[in-house]
């Protein structure tokens, strides 16, 4: 029920307003054609990862949310270099590129690069044609033995902070931070027109 003392709701509703309600009866039939889709993906596309091909672990845009990591759209041509994997062939092992993407900071390009580096050991290649091995294609052994993985492949791992526990002395207690902030204001506010001063007598103590 309305609380407090309002006007009484009445919905203004047009003419023929029940031709324009939407229904979605259909819900659980897309739920199930989603996931035989999905099957037959992944049966197409075998043995490669049925998420698609390896992405960067790049920072989110603005000052709020960039403190946060999220998977980008492809590696930059920088850390393919710097994993040793040529930029042509890294799309047909799995490897998203991007060239306009770049690299701001050395964290993240090593973190990127490492990402490669742990891929590329434990990634299985399978022969174009069967019984056909190039140089570079994997073992017989590891083929025999290799499974398609399901879901995100490498994903990414977000540290939780841990808070540290301390015992709360009397010098904290006694600790005024108002105080020290408000000193410390003064002394940069001062800090200029003392170091002017401070010239200006050593000028006069030369003469």
């Amino acid at each position: 029920m309305v609380k407090h003392n309002n006007v009484v709701p009445n919905g203004h509703f047009k003419k023929h307003w029940q031709n324009y309600v939407k229904t979605w009866f259909n819900q659980p039939a897309r739920k199930t054609r989603r996931r035989v889709a999905r099957q037959k993906k992944a049966v197409k596309i075998f043995p490669r990862p049925t998420a698609g091909p390896l992405r960067p672990v790049v920072q989110c845009q603005t000052l709020k949310y960039n403190m946060t990591s999220r998977v980008g759209r492809g590696f930059t041509l920088e850390e393919l270099k710097a994993a040793g994997i040529p930029k042509k062939l890294a799309p047909t092992i799995g490897i998203a590129v991007d060239h306009r993407r770049k690299n701001r900071s050395l964290e993240g390009l090593q973190a990127n690069v490492q990402r490669l580096k742990t891929y590329k050991a434990k990634l299985v290649i399978f022969p174009r044609r069967a019984r056909k091995f190039k140089a570079g294609d994997s073992a017989p052994e590891e083929l025999a033995t290799a499974t398609q993985v399901q879901g995100p492949y490498m994903p990414i791992v977000r540290e939780k902070p841990t808070v540290e526990l301390v015992k709360v002395t009397d010098e904290m207690k006694s600790f005024r931070a108002y105080a020290k902030l408000r000193v410390e204001q003064m002394n940069k506010r001062q800090a200029g027109a003392r170091l002017k001063k401070a010239a200006e007598a050593e000028k006069e103590e030369k003469k």
